[in-house]
């Protein structure tokens, strides 16, 4: 049964989340402030955090960049807070994904899947990948779109290795650029980025003009679709 771990202070949407999450099988634990979080954090082991912002006077971003590294778990924001610039930045500083209030259950609930994808797909002992017609051999490095090898650069095998473990995530522009260029990338790099995107949607999209795979999110980053 997977876990889940509410950081919420309101009462009344701590318990309408929890009971829509219990309802749905999940193990659902539930914290108040980031003292009470940091606790359960460590005991309970969860699959999935949703994070709200504002904490009382305690600032949620405060868990997030404090745990981020030592979690594959993912951490789903959920807040009042329906700021662009603020979403962004906190998908550069590692959350999974980010929902307003109020939101659809069946919206939270689809999230929540898609992060349990995420962190079975960032198993570190993963050996490949496989989406309809296109095939990635982790261990070979290999592309193969209907048994066909396809020919990457080193750089478009690694964007795309990046993309397809962190499937169903908006990976911000950013943080492509920190996982594959290092902490030192540059403007040049982030120009360069969106070339090879061009050429990987050219060498594995049946339409590069339509993308079946690889989805842009204009002023954010890239996805590869869930």
């Amino acid at each position: 049964m997977s876990k889940i771990l509410i950081i919420e202070d309101d009462i009344s949407l701590q318990h309408y989340i929890s009971t829509l999450l219990k309802n749905n099988g999940y193990d659902v634990c539930v914290a108040s402030n980031l003292s009470s979080a940091s606790s359960m954090f460590y005991s309970h082991s969860p699959d999935v955090i949703l994070l709200d912002l504002t904490l009382g006077e305690e600032d949620g971003e405060v868990f997030l960049k404090k745990n981020r590294e030592l979690t594959q778990s993912s951490i789903i924001i959920v807040s009042a807070i329906d700021d662009f610039s603020k979403k962004v930045h906190l998908l550069d500083e590692g959350a999974d994904d980010y929902i307003t209030k109020p939101f659809n259950p069946g919206e939270l609930l689809a999230r929540i899947r898609v992060g349990l994808r995420k962190k079975t797909s960032n198993d570190p002992t993963k050996q490949s990948f496989q989406y309809q017609k296109l095939l990635i051999d982790y261990e070979k490095e290999c592309v193969f779109i209907e048994d066909k090898e396809i020919h990457l650069t080193p750089l478009e095998y690694q964007i795309l290795k990046y993309l397809t473990l962190n499937h169903g995530r908006v990976c911000t522009t950013n943080a492509i650029l920190k996982a594959i260029w290092g902490v030192h990338y540059t403007q040049a790099d982030a120009q360069n980025l969106r070339v090879f995107m061009a050429n990987l949607r050219k060498k594995i999209e049946p339409n590069p003009t339509r993308p079946n795979y690889l989805l842009t999110h204009v002023g954010v980053g890239y996805r590869f679709i869930d």
